[in-house]
This record gives C-alpha cells, sequence and structure tokens, in this order.
C-alpha cells in the first residue's frame, strides 16, 4: 500500500512551523519525495504518487516508465515518462518527460499507486520512438512476460495509424517473438531478418537420435542444419566453456554447422554476419 503523502502546507496547516518541518526533513523524520511533496519514509514507491500530485488529472504513466511498471522496462531511463492530451498544461519537474498526446489513453490500469497506460500501449508508443535495435528486444520481452498478447499489440498499432513511426511499429510488432531470452538475441536474430535471410527460429531444440530434446541453440534453421549462437560474457566460463566445446562437438558430428558471434559482429559488423551465413542457407 503506498504510503501517506504530504503536501507543504498541509503540514503548514497542521500546526507544524517551516523550521520544525526543516527540521524534520533534516533527522529524516520526512522526507521531500518531490517539490512540495513530504513522506514519513524515503521509500522510493512513493515518488511516483509524490510526482502525479503535481501533475493533472488527466496525466497518466507511459513510454519507459510504463514499460517498467508492467514489467518490460528494456528502454530503462530514470527519469518519469507522462503522457497527457495535447495541449494540456503541465508544470516542469525534474526528472519528469511529458509526452503530449493526441490518440486518447484507453482503460488506464492502477499501477504503484498511479494510473499507468495498458502494456500495449506503452510497448507501441515505444516501438514507434525507439531504435530498431532497441524495439524488438523490448517486444519480444513484452510478451515473454505476458504483459500483453500478440492480438493487443496489432490492435494498438492500428489506432497509431497515420501517427509519426508507426510504420516500424507495424513491422516489428507481428515479428517479436517471446521465446527470445535476451536482448542481444533478439537483436541478433533482428540483423538475420534485416539483413535480408529468412526469420530463424529462436531458442531451437535439437533431439538426439531417439527425438528427446538434447540442445538448444539461441537461434536456428532446421531445414539447413545451421545454428546461430551470440556468445557474451557468459561463455568465457571455464565450467560453460567446457559444455559449450561437448556440445558444439556434438552438433557437428550430427550435421549441424554452428556459427557463433560476439557484441563486436553484432554492433560493429553485422554484414560479416550475413555473409558468413548466406552460403551455409543456399538452396
Amino acid at each position: 500500500m503506498t504510503e501517506r503523502l504530504y503536501r507543504y502546507s498541509e503540514l503548514l496547516s497542521a500546526g507544524l512551523s517551516r523550521e520544525q518541518v526543516r527540521r524534520l526533513a533534516e533527522r529524516s523524520r520526512l522526507h521531500r519525495m518531490s517539490r512540495s511533496i513530504y513522506a514519513p519514509s524515503a521509500d522510493q514507491a512513493g515518488r511516483l504518487p509524490a510526482i502525479f500530485r503535481r501533475l493533472p488529472a488527466t496525466a497518466v504513466v507511459g513510454f519507459h516508465t510504463g514499460a517498467q511498471l508492467h514489467g518490460f522496462g528494456d528502454a530503462r531511463t530514470t527519469d518519469v515518462h507522462v503522457l497527457v492530451p495535447a495541449g494540456e498544461n503541465v508544470p516542469r519537474i525534474r526528472g519528469v518527460v511529458t509526452h503530449e498526446t493526441v490518440l486518447p489513453v484507453r482503460d488506464p490500469v492502477l499501477l504503484a499507486g498511479v494510473p499507468c497506460a495498458p502494456a500495449s500501449r506503452c510497448a507501441v508508443d515505444l516501438a514507434r520512438s525507439l531504435h530498431r535495435m532497441a524495439v524488438l528486444p523490448l517486444l519480444d520481452l513484452c510478451l515473454r512476460v505476458g504483459a500483453c498478447q500478440p492480438e493487443e499489440l496489432w490492435a494498438e498499432v492500428d489506432r497509431h495509424r497515420r501517427l509519426r513511426g508507426v510504420c516500424q511499429a507495424r513491422d516489428l510488432v507481428p515479428r517479436a517473438d517471446p521465446r527470445a531470452e535476451c536482448r542481444q538475441e533478439s537483436q541478433l536474430r533482428l540483423v538475420l531478418i534485416d539483413g535480408g535471410l529468412p526469420p530463424p527460429e529462436p531458442q531451437l531444440w535439437v533431439p538426439d537420435r531417439n527425438g528427446i530434446p538434447l540442445y538448444r541453440l539461441d537461434l536456428g534453421y532446421r531445414q539447413h542444419r545451421v545454428g546461430v549462437e551470440y556468445d557474451g560474457s557468459s561463455h568465457l566460463d571455464r565450467v560453460r566453456l567446457r559444455h559449450d566445446r561437448s556440445r558444439m562437438n556434438w552438433l557437428a558430428a550430427n550435421g549441424w554447422h554452428m556459427r557463433h558471434f560476439t557484441d563486436l559482429d553484432l554492433y560493429r559488423r553485422p554484414a560479416h554476419i550475413i555473409k558468413t551465413l548466406i552460403p551455409l542457407l543456399a538452396p
């Protein structure tokens, strides 16, 4: 439950003097959560309600902050992002980013004590405004945590037609896949798609001779028996390295062509990834 918040004027009306308020704050008996808003503790859960005491009644949390509240905050920020109707008069508050919108927020939900745009609205707003490589990981995570269903994203994209960036959202929403397990896997999948290759299957299981799933690949093309892996820092662990070598030997012995890529390939030379895989996927 959100802790009681007090306006500075309410504290004065209750009989406290300005000096007493100052001393209580110095002794950590009161904590300034936002301008002229105080709470008995410094619990950060009270920050959003404190900020909303200073915003118009039409404001709702959205964009990055909304995604965080819904559990898919891949696009992290320390600022608080809020949506308000276009033309609304909003006070300037440090650390608060205001997005004026001509598209009404349907059915806001109460999260962390404040009204928040639905998960699909937060996801599509971000899909319209973020860099392409940041969007697919966010959409994948949105579906993975169950914040909303694919059909909700598609319906929200349709509501955003004619708005800036909707073409990017319309292209990437159908490509979202809840099977992706990390940001880099999603980005690697997008590099392959943007490079003209067929969409790979995320988290592809390779069975043994008895049909029992044995090894799971980050991405793969089952028909061509080609696996694509992103190797992050966790692969440098010695125990993990032994397992990887055993796994790669088994896959090679059973006709799989494995290709491994790192952050250098993903972020600095994506064309190298495509060039490496094209010969393996030729008809």
